[in-house]
């Protein structure tokens, strides 16, 4: 485009220079040199007839020859030539031509002052003729001659000079014609070499585009594994990882949908499982009651005593299976409040304390200062956190130290550990670990991690689960920071009762 446009401008320049030159030559030069022309074959027709007024039989006849031409003729000749010098060289002062018209106005006003003098010339020359006095006569006609000749030299060179010059600007367009079809050529060349260029660019930049779309084919036909992005520095790499994104996020969606459809589906089934198994398990439970209260009577029946009690623990374990069926089906959205996170986490760990304290399980809590506050419900954070805890203690059968911290995390949430030092898990099992019904323990129902990821999503937070070193497993669960509770409370709720530590770490 930059050779075109100079090209261009170039040629846009040129043609207009050569269509002023051209109105130049056809109005100034070409009258000029015709007006030159006749000047000089006036004069020759002059210097013709001085060869013979000598020797004419009438020269009365001549003289009135020369006069008109004297009268008449040299002067509209040499009107016509000032007039075509001003035509060829109008353009005043800024033309370039300018000093040449002031050279040939003022040499043809010389050369018209030089023949001023053939009046008396000729007025001398046919008096002597008239008187009989050839030799002065003679000497008159040499001089008129003489002087003729002069006036024809100085013609001729001017005529020379516009010819010269019209030779020079006919140069000047042979040239530019010759230069600009080098330039065309040239242009023809680099245009041919520039389009050759982004023909090849366009192809190996649209190249990749070809992977693009398949790839969109195979998502379309449900393919929603995320593949290696297109690694390029342009807007189709750009395209490629937003696509990869987009599929990872509607891959991250499906299984969202997915496991809330299980849920669902496992929630309806528990509901209606447990809405037929309660009524029994309390008609059972009230008869055994009431068959253990026969027996207390009776000290021989020990042992039928002991198969009622061990049939009463079942259908407790029963009733609180039950129970924990029905928080998954009946989860309620959250009740949200501004709470102080790092006062519920502590009554939490004051609550646990005695049950962790008999299975010989240390307990430490580090609350980093002037937390903000943020939006939960106690009720369900509480509880995901004994889940944690109890969690927690039962990877610990020989005791240990259980670590929890509650700590900001950037500027936009608040982070829970919940770290202990268990058996922890397999990394094949680390995918599986919030589903529902799975469970690395010999007992229980697998649904302590997938409600307390279901609490915290309600929240608008999330729970992370990583393996320590040497061993262990840590749980962090994560919670948005409101705007409203961006500053910090000044005095917290419960305060005035004792805790395990307020700042710093404490193990109890």
């Amino acid at each position: 485009m930059v050779a075109f446009t100079l090209v261009a401008g170039w040629s846009l320049i040129a043609l207009r220079t050569a269509a002023q030159e051209g109105e130049l030559l056809r109005s100034g030069y070409l009258p000029l040199s015709l007006a030159l022309r006749d000047a000089v074959a006036d004069q020759d027709a002059w210097n013709t007839q001085l060869n013979h007024v000598t020797t004419a039989a009438n020269p009365a006849d001549k003289r009135v020859w020369f006069d008109a031409a004297l009268a008449a003729g040299r002067p509209r000749t040499f009107a016509k030539l000032r007039a075509a010098i001003h035509r060829a060289f109008q353009g005043g002062e800024r033309d370039p031509s300018a000093e040449l018209a002031r050279e040939l106005t003022q040499e043809t006003a010389d050369i018209l002052e030089l023949g001023s003098a053939d009046g008396q010339s000729v007025a001398q020359l046919f008096e002597a003729l008239a008187r009989g006095d050839a030799k002065l006569a003679e000497q008159r006609r040499a001089e008129l001659v003489t002087r003729g000749a002069r006036i024809k030299g100085r013609l001729g060179q001017l005529e020379q000079r516009v010819q010269a010059r019209v030779d020079a600007l006919a140069g000047a367009a042979q040239r530019r014609e010759a230069h600009a079809f080098r330039l065309l050529v040239a242009l023809l060349m680099v245009t041919s070499l520039v389009a050759l260029g982004s023909a090849l660019r366009v192809r190996r930049v649209l190249a990749p585009l070809a992977r693009v779309t398949a790839r969109a084919r195979a998502v379309a036909r449900g393919e929603l594994e995320v593949q290696p992005v297109l690694e390029t520095a342009d807007e189709l790499g750009e395209l490629a990882a937003t696509f990869e994104r987009m599929v990872a996020a509607i891959a991250a969606a499906n299984e969202q949908l997915l496991a809330a459809d299980r849920l669902a589906t496992i929630g309806k089934m528990a509901a209606h499982v447990t809405h037929e198994i309660r009524n029994p398990l309390s008609s059972i439970a009230l008869n055994v009651e009431m068959l253990e209260e026969e027996l207390a009577e009776s000290p021989e029946r020990s042992e039928a005593r002991a198969l009622l009690q061990a049939i009463q623990h079942e259908i407790e374990r029963l009733t609180a299976l039950s129970e924990q069926y029905l928080s998954m089906a009946r989860q309620q959205p959250p009740n949200l409040q501004e709470e102080d996170l790092a006062e519920v986490v502590r009554e939490a760990c004051d609550f646990m304390r005695l049950e962790l304290k008999r299975h010989d399980v240390r307990l430490s809590l580090e609350v980093e200062p002037d937390l903000p506050l943020v939006a939960l419900d106690e009720a369900q954070l509480r509880q995901v956190c004994f889940n944690l805890l109890r969690n927690a203690r039962e990877s610990m059968p020989e005791g240990g130290l259980i670590e929890v911290s509650v700590r900001r995390r950037g500027a936009a949430e608040l982070v829970v550990c919940i770290a202990d030092e268990g058996v922890g898990f397999d990394a094949q099992d680390a995918s599986q670990l919030f589903e529902p019904f799975f469970t690395t323990k010999g007992q229980g129902t697998g649904l302590g991690l997938a409600i307390s990821r279901q609490v915290l999503e309600a929240h608008g937070g999330g729970i992370e689960c990583h393996a320590r070193t040497p061993r262990g497993t840590e749980f962090c669960l994560s919670l948005p920071i409101t705007a409203a509770g961006a500053r910090p409370r000044a005095v917290t709720r419960g305060s005035d009762r004792p805790h395990l530590a307020s700042g710093g770490g404490q193990t109890t």
